[in-house]
């Protein structure tokens, strides 16, 4: 049987393709096999942000493989660590997963996408949570991360009738962060990666330790945090050799050497 989830390094880029025709579908083993692939993102200094795609031009993925649960793997079974599709629990990474989703993001596949920090949809792609339809709530972090990015009304929509929503819909409520031809997907996912890699990789870790980290507070509260907060990445940022780096190369008008020390 093939592997489910392939992977290639294009730069400092990991590209994570999941694999299992026909609908991508995620059983335990995919799972922890898409955790292995962000673990390798996690651990390896060359790789600064992963872009997540599905193969296939269908379906981004079709969220719990339903074969699976009605050969007996339990609704509540244990996707090992970062959870479901080994990601949407994974809350301490803090290198960036780009989404490239072209085709269907349905239940577990669509949380999987709002587990990235960033998406990018072909014009073709749609996504919903139909699991109301199936007598199950999308408990993968769906019921939770979609009011959150979501007004209200339309996140309930969503919820409680189970229907799609197009991709130019998706953008237009800030879900998705550009919309594109489906035969340009993986290169503007690879162009918005690219792009985070100009970055220093300090301060991208601690950008995405702030946001985490201060979640739901007011303004006044994350000041707070900033200051006497416990956040390892700021502090290690604060004192970095690229914080001294960054400055001196505007200065003498080049490009910064990132070190990621």
């Amino acid at each position: 049987m093939a592997d489910p989830v392939r992977t290639e390094v294009d730069g400092g880029i990991l590209v994570v393709t999941l694999d299992r025709p026909k609908a991508n579908a995620i059983d335990v083993a995919t799972s922890r096999a898409l955790h292995a692939a962000f673990d390798r993102l996690a651990r390896d200094e060359t790789l600064r942000v992963a872009v997540l795609t599905g193969a296939g031009q269908r379906f981004f993925s079709a969220g719990w493989d339903l074969k699976a649960a009605a050969s007996g793997e339990a609704i509540d079974a244990d996707h090992g660590p970062g959870g479901f599709a080994g990601l949407t629990e994974l809350f301490d990474l803090d290198k960036p997963v780009i989404a490239a989703v072209g085709g269907l993001a349905l239940g577990g596949g669509f949380e999987l996408a709002l587990a990235a920090d960033l998406i990018v949809a072909a014009d073709h792609a749609e996504f919903a949570l139909p699991e109301v339809t199936l007598g199950m709530v999308p408990d993968s972090g769906g019921v939770l991360r979609l009011p959150r990015r979501l007004p209200q009304a339309v996140a309930r929509d969503l919820l409680l009738t189970g229907r799609r929503m197009p991709a130019h819909e998706a953008e237009r409520w800030g879900l998705v962060n550009r919309v594109v031809d489906g035969s340009e997907l993986l290169e503007a996912a690879m162009r918005l990666a690219r792009d985070i890699c100009v970055g220093a990789p300090l301060a991208v870790a601690a950008i995405k330790e702030i946001l985490r980290t201060t979640a739901g507070a007011t303004i006044e509260e994350g000041y707070e945090h900033l200051r006497h907060g416990h956040l390892p990445a700021y502090r290690t940022m604060l004192t970095s050799d690229d914080a001294v780096e960054g400055p001196r190369a505007f200065a003498e008008k080049r490009l910064p050497r990132w070190t990621g020390r």
